[in-house]
């Protein structure tokens, strides 16, 4: 047996009923075969064994009472995952799908997409098998609160930084941070995605999806092409999505379809101008539709579909995990899709990444190409602690070089360990490079 899959075997009999961890685990594996091959130093000192092992992990009860006076119990989680190179930095997920391998999962992601920002910071995840659907203000507030209670006593400015994710956006994360404040009694940049008026970053909900764009045109240039004129696929209509269609219409591009739980809409004239704000609409709402903009918009809605069926040029994946299966990945290829770039988390699957980059179309994982949420996170880190806010324009060009920046360090690293061309392994090879080196300096910690 070889020590990758020596490696995977071991992690699937320590972590029984993860799968989404575990194909996180093996899709990384994958790529550091070569890695280990040349740095024996890794092997000796049990960097692997060390890196697919929270450092810590906290599960705790969430008790909370509703507006009718009935008392609920979620669970909440905060996987505390690597700190060789920084504060823990991760979202928190509020969702009914939490369970503690999709954070872990989430968790070893966040290691490597924080390592290639060339920010100090390590990777953690959090969050909640909580339901915000359908709750009041009054309800969300009673949970955050409860929640940040107990949450509060394992995080910190330099210690754990969290941010927003599904289901966690700027209401959520000023209740939060405002139990923290009450709690403490200090005002620190101890959560990101903060009100612009209390020490949020602007254009920080827009930079997930910002920077996929950013990433996705360098990865167009090395093909002598840029986003003008072409025809893009998008999932999700949350914040990524948003900011993604955003800055392709700023680049030239035409959208053509969004998608939800319920289906996927296909818009030929192009998702922009009032549309793109209509997509802020809907995510108000909490009902996770978009039917709605095929209704006010006359145009088709895809009951249970998936848009991975139209032809586009490019392929934006902004929703969830495994969202792209092998089939979806075949019938992109087969269509002429000649680029696809995650915003999501792992949006595509094991098999559907192998067909990728076997085609030879350009493709970017999510670690790499979805980095620029935590890149600006990041950013909004810096400017709390030197209190002073940054202009829009100054934080955009900043992210901009730092998608610019992750983008030539995989590439380098693609080339460097023999495998030209390929994101994966440049984006994986880069991000475990930057963190074991830390670990090793470090000494056995």
């Amino acid at each position: 047996m070889s020590f990758v899959n020596e490696i995977l075997a071991q992690v699937k009999a320590k972590n029984p009923a993860e799968p989404e961890f575990h194909q996180a685990v093996q899709e990384v594996m994958e790529s550091l075969a070569v890695v280990i091959e040349r740095h024996p130093e890794f092997r000796k000192a049990k960097i692997i064994e060390r890196i697919v092992e929270p450092e810590r992990v906290i599960m705790f009860r969430v008790p909370w009472m509703d507006d009718s006076g009935e008392i609920h119990v979620n669970r909440g989680f905060r996987i505390e995952m690597n700190s060789a190179i920084g504060p823990y930095k991760g979202g928190l997920r509020f969702h009914p799908s939490v369970t503690l391998g999709i954070l872990k999962f989430l968790a070893f992601e966040q290691v490597f997409k924080n390592a290639l920002t060339t920010l100090p910071m390590g990777g953690g995840k959090g969050g909640s098998d909580f339901n915000p659907k359908g709750k009041s203000d009054n309800e969300i507030m009673h949970f955050c609160q409860s929640f940040m209670t107990e949450l509060y006593r394992h995080i910190g400015p330099n210690t754990d930084v969290p941010a927003g994710d599904i289901g966690v956006g700027g209401r959520e994360i000023g209740y939060l941070y405002g139990q923290y404040k009450r709690i403490r009694n200090e005002s620190t940049g101890v959560l990101t995605g903060k009100g612009i008026n209390w020490g949020g970053s602007l254009i920080r909900p827009e930079a997930t999806g910002f920077g996929v764009v950013y990433f996705a045109r360098e990865m167009l240039k090395t093909r002598n092409t840029d986003f003008n004129g072409k025809i893009v696929a998008v999932s999700g209509f949350g914040n990524v999505a948003w900011g993604a269609v955003q800055k392709v219409n700023e680049c030239g591009g035409k959208v053509v379809t969004l998608s939800g739980p319920d289906g996927y809409i296909y818009d030929p004239d192009g998702v922009r101008g009032e549309k793109v704000d209509y997509m802020l609409e809907l995510r108000a709402t909490n009902n996770d539709m978009v039917e709605p903009y095929a209704q006010k918009y006359n145009v088709e809605f895809f009951p249970g579909k998936k848009p991975w069926e139209v032809k586009v040029d490019v392929a934006l994946p902004c929703a969830t995990q495994n969202e792209i299966e092998a089939a979806d990945a075949a019938m992109l290829v087969e269509n002429g899709c000649t680029c696809v770039c995650e915003g999501a988390n792992m949006p595509t699957t094991i098999e559907g990444y192998h067909t990728f980059v076997e085609s030879g179309i350009l493709y970017a994982p999510g670690k790499a190409s979805n980095a620029g949420g935590v890149a600006t996170s990041g950013l909004e880190m810096s400017q709390n602690s030197m209190r002073l806010p940054w202009p829009r324009e100054e934080v955009d060009h900043r992210l901009h070089e730092i998608m610019r920046s992750i983008h030539r360090i995989c590439v380098d690293a693609a080339e460097t360990y023999g495998t030209p061309g390929n994101y994966v392994n440049g984006a994986n090879i880069a991000g475990f490079l930057k963190v074991a080196q830390a670990m090793m300096d470090q000494g056995l910690v």
